[in-house]
């Protein structure tokens, strides 16, 4: 696989024109260079995209690459070979991560030149199917288990109601038997570290982090913050739910969490055409919610590069931050 270091017509017609690499990769697999992956396919070569504009056309605007590129700032960066499309993005949503799409036979050789530059920490995902057929054909990766993302847009859907106001009684921290949310104060976010601290102690998106953007919560008739939800790591075209958590005892069954995620889905469609979370596989309840509040399903899963001892990178599974806990 070789890396376009010129302007000569790509045979990738998606890619706007051939953009040089800003790190070296291997110039061709007879001259490996530190780290080279496995033999070519089709001798292809390997293209790195500068622009959220050129990744929307090779990627075929999937929501999820534009996602994880993140406009392809904070050290984010895109590739693509052929059909196949790699994203690798550093501590996003809590891991170092690769999103990945396109054929099998494209996609391995350019998953490994992604690795040898990135490092062994970044985990490969995307839809499920894809996943697995990798995992299936490259002896040094390891499945990690599904995941859903779930997503909609601002157009198309009847417009979320969260309630309005911002008041007692009127703003979610007022009593009235329709809970409604409000956008957390910086003097809140103690008390939503503590309720997820005690609630969802795995959450990657945390006040006390790097990631949010803003928290929705709502409280109940006592004063008691029982449901939040971050507006976390949004993408210019993409924002992103994360962190849902509600009281098991002041919050759950009450709607508390639906009121909070009705109010960040609707103020992260105002900025972006589109809004998704991430979702355990498990989670019924929580896939249920989502759907009535408009969002599709897809069905992802991870990978993890396998040492040579057998084990993991990186411990344990990996896991979805879009989960109603304790709703």
């Amino acid at each position: 696989m070789r890396v376009s270091q010129d302007r000569a017509t790509p045979r990738r017609v998606a890619v706007h024109r051939p953009v040089q690499c800003r790190t070296a990769l291997p110039q061709r697999y007879d001259d490996p260079g530190p780290g080279a992956g496995r033999g070519p396919a089709q001798n292809e070569y390997v293209f790195e995209l500068t622009a959220e504009g050129q990744l929307r056309t090779a990627a075929d605007d999937d929501a999820l690459l534009l996602w994880a590129a993140q406009g392809l700032t904070g050290g984010a960066r895109a590739w693509t070979s052929g059909r196949a499309v790699a994203v690798a993005s550093p501590a996003l949503s809590g891991r170092d991560r690769i999103a990945v799409r396109g054929p099998v036979a494209e996609l391995l050789p350019l998953l490994d030149e992604v690795t040898a530059l990135v490092g062994p920490s970044y985990r490969p995902f995307g839809d499920a199917d894809l996943l697995a057929e990798l995992c299936a054909r490259h002896d040094g990766l390891e499945a990690l288990g599904r995941f859903g993302w779930m997503q909609r847009t601002a157009t198309g859907l009847p417009p979320l109601d969260t309630g309005g106001g911002s008041g007692a009684g009127s703003g979610g921290r007022g009593g009235g038997e329709r809970p409604v949310a409000h956008w957390l104060a910086s003097d809140e976010l103690d008390e939503a570290a503590d309720l997820i601290d005690r609630h969802f102690p795995t959450s990657h998106a945390h006040p006390h982090r790097p990631g949010v953007r803003a928290w929705a919560g709502v409280r109940d008739g006592a004063g008691r913050l029982t449901a939040l939800v971050a507006d976390a790591w949004p993408a210019p075209t993409v924002g992103l739910l994360a962190g849902v958590v509600s009281d098991p005892v002041h919050g759950r069954g009450r709607g508390h969490a639906e009121a909070a995620c009705r109010l960040a889905l609707a103020g992260i469609l105002e900025r972006s055409p589109r809004a998704a979370l991430m979702v355990d596989a498990w989670n019924e309840p929580a896939i249920g919610l989502y759907r009535r509040l408009g969002l599709d399903h897809r069905q992802l899963a991870a990978a993890a590069q396998r040492r040579a001892d057998g084990a993991d990178e990186a411990d344990g599974a990996d896991r979805a931050d879009g989960a109603v806990r304790n709703r």
